[in-house]
């Protein structure tokens, strides 16, 4: 997984402006990997431990989550989240190469591109949807998948960025790696004192 993440951030950082501080969010199915930096190599790379399976295996006991569950995967993931306060530059462009988080920026409404622009407000949508889907609507009323690695890694992506005070995120899908990364739109990079 680290080296994923290594290839991932090198890829997103060659197309990225010089000494733009990228950070990459990939979140695997037992890890999440960070790596933050200006230069061609990552600054810093964390491995979380947390992931889409393994979240969902250790807090999803049915299916849809309970209200109780979600409450409690969230305590367990702003756990892990926090240990990447460090390695959430500031001014930095938040990135992701993940399927299930580019599959997010479609049902969120972004275009179907090489890089698109998800912005919080989108994943607090999509998070929405999830809550009630929990608290018993119909499946047929929310757009999201039943899933729980799916729930998951959208309860990773949130946090995520809340709690490291970033306004959007850039999901690249894999053919981007060697196209020109877009520049976020407003709000995409990370706060200043945030």
């Amino acid at each position: 997984m680290i080296d994923a993440v290594r290839r991932s951030y090198a890829s997103i950082r060659a197309n990225a402006p010089p000494e733009a501080p990228v950070v990459l969010l990939r979140i695997g199915e037992d890890q999440t990997g960070v790596a933050s930096g200006t230069g061609i190599e990552p600054g810093q790379v964390l491995m979380l431990e947390m992931g889409a399976s393994r979240t969902s295996t250790d807090c999803f006991k049915h299916r849809p989550p309970s209200p109780l569950e979600i409450e409690n995967a969230i305590m367990v993931v702003e756990d892990e989240v926090a240990r990447a306060r460090g390695a959430a530059l500031e001014g930095a462009t938040l990135y992701s190469t993940d399927e299930r988080v580019n599959d997010m920026a479609r049902m969120a409404g972004c275009p179907d591109a090489l890089v698109s622009t998800l912005t919080i407000e989108q994943v607090e949508g999509l998070f929405n949807q999830l809550a009630a889907r929990a608290e018993g609507r119909p499946s047929s009323q929310v757009r999201i998948p039943d899933d729980p690695r799916f729930a998951a890694t959208l309860l990773i992506l949130r946090e995520f960025m809340h709690h490291l005070h970033f306004g959007s995120i850039q999901v690249l899908r894999h053919a981007a790696f060697t196209t020109a990364v877009n520049p976020p739109e407003k709000g995409g990079a990370r706060e200043p004192g945030g």
